[in-house]
């Protein structure tokens, strides 16, 4: 192919299409490489959250109940 022959697919797309709908479909693919940019990114992000909550709980564990309360538990589950 020559560069005659990809000018004139060139004009043959603007009339078919319209440079309105070529201007759109532009706009929407650049969205989607974004978007697709942004989900491959998030999941590395969502990881290192979790992880560092991990971290978080194992570094403070929740405090353990104190006995009474504990008692009072076992007394309500047996009723």
């Amino acid at each position: 192919m020559s560069i005659w022959h990809l000018i004139i697919l060139l004009i043959v797309v603007v009339v078919i299409f319209g440079t309105g709908k070529l201007r759109n479909i532009g706009a929407d693919l650049g969205g989607a490489m974004r978007d697709f940019k942004k989900g491959l990114s998030g999941d590395e992000e969502d990881a290192a959250k979790r992880k560092q909550a991990e971290e978080r709980l194992q570094a403070d564990p929740p405090r353990a109940a104190d006995s009474a309360t504990q008692s009072q538990r076992d007394s309500s589950d047996a009723k």
